[in-house]
């Protein structure tokens, strides 16, 4: 975790006025996101805990409202030239979107490992989305250019002013709605969503605490804080591709330096867990970068003071990766268990194994039977078996009635 400081190397950066007027251009084109509380979290924390769902957002996350504020104030010449734009996914729908509503031709460069609803998505709001490269360095690279080549208007996903802007509007919106918040916490890969809510709450309420929250594995913000400039990272390798952002902008690494008050980092296992978490206490689909925040909650409550607002900022996932995530955070969480147990070669040991197990109430998922290793002694048999438990707690409650019912179980 990084600390921002303020005071160096001077920029003009965005001010509460820009993200008020932001609010009046795109009033009645994006959604006035609900705050949710959250008990849950709440107990954990030990006071007031809100989720700021901007994954119920226009097009699923609070890209829409920096992508709008940006195209919308285009000229009429520079709008006749076409937009471009790169991006994993969630700004790709947000220009598309912003652009189908203003009537200009959109074109967005997106990685090749983008998830393929996210394409589709882009591709229905009537852009032209394009897959190639490996991450959004490359795409990046590709939409500038196109607009070299083309002149259409290159929209960058989070390094101007107006996207700040715009996407400031999400905490003017958590301070209307929960006016004694005391910590604001915002998931954060290129920086434009905490840089917009950070100048929002500054300019209204500036001793709320700001944090921002990168995924351990693609985190530019604290080497770039420390060594006073953007750092670009060597490599990333996370689930959460919407904050997978190998540097920081010039822009946003001001505002960051000079607004927001932490950058702390959380794990995978943390976001498998905190997306798991969504899904069962507060109902929500969320994908991995839009978890984030909840993630660094959850990874360590007394961080954080109360009454806390988590920015939930979006809840585009394929359903295959959903799938993998929920399985990664249920074993994170304890309650996948892997045992091997070394039984009698003989009618009915298996079933014997199995006995004890439903009678312990775990759910078994996967049996695997094998004789012919050479590990083996004479007259026994390997049983391999995964089973899904209620918790840490309940998976040694399992472990215990296998030992007393004489099997010598191991993790495996």
């Amino acid at each position: 975790m990084v600390a921002g400081a303020a005071g160096r190397d001077e920029v003009a950066r965005v001010g509460g006025a820009d993200v008020e007027a932001a609010a009046e251009l795109i009033d009645g084109v994006v959604r006035r996101t609900p705050l949710e509380h959250s008990r849950a979290l709440a107990e954990r924390v030990g006071g007031p805990v809100w989720l700021k769902c901007e994954n119920l957002q226009r097009a699923g996350s609070f890209k829409i409202r920096g992508a709008y504020t940006r195209l919308a104030r285009l000229s009429a010449e520079e709008r006749a030239r076409g937009v471009v734009a790169a991006s994993a996914g969630n700004h790709a729908q947000g220009v598309a979107l912003a652009a189908q509503l203003l009537g200009i031709r959109a074109t967005v460069f997106m990685p090749e490992t983008a998830p393929l609803p996210k394409v589709a998505a882009t591709r229905g709001y009537g852009a032209d989305a394009r897959l190639g490269g490996h991450d959004l360095t490359d795409a990046l690279a590709a939409a500038s250019q196109h607009a070299e080549r083309t002149g259409a208007i290159f929209i960058h996903p989070f390094d101007h002013p107006h996207v700040i802007a715009g996407q400031g509007t999400v905490g003017l919106e958590i301070l209307d709605q929960c006016p004694d918040v005391a910590t604001v916490v915002v998931g954060t890969g290129g920086g434009g969503l905490v840089s917009g809510i950070a100048a929002a709450v500054r300019a209204r309420r500036p001793a709320v605490r700001v944090v921002g929250v990168q995924a351990a594995a693609a985190a530019a913000f604290p080497g770039s804080l420390a060594a006073g400039r953007p750092v670009p990272l060597s490599g990333m390798s996370t689930m959460a591709d919407g904050i997978a952002v190998g540097a920081p902008g010039e822009l946003t690494f001001a505002h960051v330096r000079d607004l927001v008050d932490e950058v702390r980092t959380v794990s995978e296992e943390d976001l498998s867990q905190a997306l798991l978490f969504c899904l069962e206490r507060a109902k929500l689909v969320v994908e991995p970068a839009g978890v984030a925040a909840v993630a660094a909650v959850l990874a360590e409550p007394a961080a954080f003071e109360p009454p806390l607002v988590a920015v939930v900022s979006g809840g585009n996932i394929d359903p295959v990766l959903l799938l993998k995530v929920v399985q990664h955070g249920m074993a994170a969480a304890g309650r996948y268990l892997s045992l091997r147990l070394r039984v009698p070669d003989r009618p009915g040991s298996l079933a014997g194994v199995l006995g004890e197990l439903a009678a312990a109430g775990a759910n078994v998922l996967e049996v695997e039977h094998e004789r012919t290793a050479t590990r083996l002694g004479l007259g026994e048999v390997e049983v391999f078996v995964v089973l899904e438990t209620r918790g840490p707690e309940h998976a040694e409650e399992v472990l215990a009635r296998l030992g007393r019912a004489g099997y010598a179980a191991s993790a495996g």
